[in-house]
């Protein structure tokens, strides 16, 4: 039971090191905006002696291999298969059916809807 506190004394040095470290970096970044760097002269690279072109090689020509053509076979040919025709059914013709006259409904007239008028102000 001696070490209960602990994990509080750990988050506020936590905290404690994190706003620290900010401020930190933040001076650091400006005093690396005012700071000149010294101008250093560049060096001079010695001559590099030049590289000797080769020939290209040149390889010898292979003939081209050449198959033996082979004789086409002869198929047979095959007689187009021909279906017989069948007769087409007779069917007897359809009685027309006579459909019902519908009586004309009369709707009542209704009277036109009034819109009371809204109050003006004095």
């Amino acid at each position: 039971m001696a070490y209960r506190h602990n994990q509080s004394f750990f988050l506020v040095l936590l905290v404690t090191l994190s706003l620290t470290s900010s401020y930190v970096i933040q001076a650091e970044a400006r005093h690396l905006l005012e700071v000149t760097m010294p101008e250093i002269p560049k060096p001079e690279l010695p001559h590099l002696p030049e590289i000797p072109t080769l020939p290209k090689p040149e390889f010898p020509e292979i003939p081209k291999p050449e198959l033996p053509t082979l004789p086409k076979p002869q198929f047979p040919e095959i007689p187009k298969p021909e279906l017989p025709t069948f007769p087409k059914p007779e069917l007897p013709a359809l009685p027309k059916l006579e459909l019902p006259a519908i009586p004309n409904l009369e709707f009542p007239t209704l009277p036109k809807p009034e819109i009371p008028q809204v109050p003006k102000k004095p």
